[in-house]
């Protein structure tokens, strides 16, 4: 095996929405009025609002406080590099601030221009976006900055009247999330083999089943595998089982009619390689027993650049996807009842 170490960079990102409850739907409301509530309980007032107490776990119940937008920095960290997922663009500090009518400190973005004028017991307030563009999202804030008047903040500690309803009972976020892992050995060997059009498995020399897709072990006898057990496996099999993909649209989805997704089955193995496309059939045409043969991208134009320790059996963009043989289809028993 190579020296080196390969690094393999997964990107997860996808959008969600979330119902707040009442306590986070009151929270959100009046943050897109510009207004910061907490909620009085156990004889101090928590700001954000919990639904319950974090040192009784008693219900917070709903007695809300204006705090704010005034505060005080009680620790904090400078941010130098800010990277696509922190809220400001240019150095910046993180803090916990305790705002005027508040017993407990949120944290939040501190833009105070350089790390010198971040200091322990320095006055801020808050930073909100136009009214035009609050919609109930923390980062209505758009940071706290040093405050021109460190004097209290005018209502703080004052009941806050919420509304019978409120306006925002939903969030819309986005997550976005960077995994880096080095490349195992059994992963360097699928992809090196993919590259040069080539399927292997590794044969368990105990039990004799064949695992496609190199995986350093086998699953039934849990013994380790090594290059030594890397066998060539054919590049032809039989659709054990499917799933038809119907897709929903959101952010990065290109898919716009439905699909399937197969586990195959290859000649001479004894666990399914997953989640191949069959190419040129209706999805609703697709069924078991079906065989099938691999369709290798050119030579020229494979690449395995996808290909991470979560990938078993994916074939990246060295497999274009999977075709049928015109083959007889199999019998059940042959491919029923097989591992994963």
């Amino acid at each position: 095996m190579a020296d080196t170490v390969q690094e393999f960079v997964f990107n997860l990102t996808f959008p969600f929405s979330r119902t707040l409850g009442s306590t986070l739907s009151t929270f959100a409301s009046a943050l897109a009025q510009g207004q910061i509530i907490g909620v009085r309980t156990g004889g101090r007032v928590i700001a954000p609002p919990l639904e319950y107490d974090p040192e009784t776990a008693a219900d917070a119940g709903t007695e809300w406080v204006r705090v704010g937008p005034k505060g005080t920095v009680s620790s904090w960290t400078w941010v130098p590099e800010p990277t696509n997922l922190h809220p400001l663009d240019h150095a910046f500090g993180f803090a916990f601030i305790t705002l005027d009518g508040a017993d407990t400190p949120m944290i939040h973005a501190v833009d105070a221009g350089s790390e010198s004028a971040m200091s322990v017991g320095m006055r801020v307030e808050a930073k909100f976006k136009a009214p035009a563009d609050c919609v109930g999202r923390i980062d209505d804030i758009i940071a706290f900055v040093p405050a021109a008047d460190p004097s209290p903040s005018e209502g703080a500690g004052e009941p806050y009247d919420a509304p019978e309803e409120n306006d925002i009972t939903e969030m819309d976020a986005f997550c976005d999330l960077t995994y880096i892992d080095n490349a195992s050995p059994t992963t360097t060997m699928w992809a090196k083999a993919l590259m040069e059009g080539r399927l292997i498995g590794q044969k368990c020399p105990q039990c004799a089943r064949t695992i496609v897709g190199p995986r350093g072990m086998c699953s039934v006898c849990a013994i380790e595998l090594d290059e030594s057990h890397v066998i060539d496996v054919p590049d032809r099999g039989v659709v054990s089982n499917f799933t038809v993909v119907t897709p929903v649209q959101y952010h990065g989805q290109t898919e716009t009619e439905p699909f399937v997704r197969c586990s195959i089955m290859l000649d001479g193995a004894d666990a399914v390689i997953a989640q191949q496309e069959i190419l040129d059939i209706p999805a609703n045409d697709v069924r078991v027993g079906m065989r099938v043969e691999c369709v290798w991208a050119p030579a020229s134009e494979r690449s395995v650049a996808d290909i991470d320790n979560r990938s078993r059996g994916s074939g990246g963009d060295a497999i274009l996807g999977w075709r049928l043989t015109g083959e007889p289809d199999e019998p059940a028993e042959l491919y029923l009842d097989r591992m994963m």
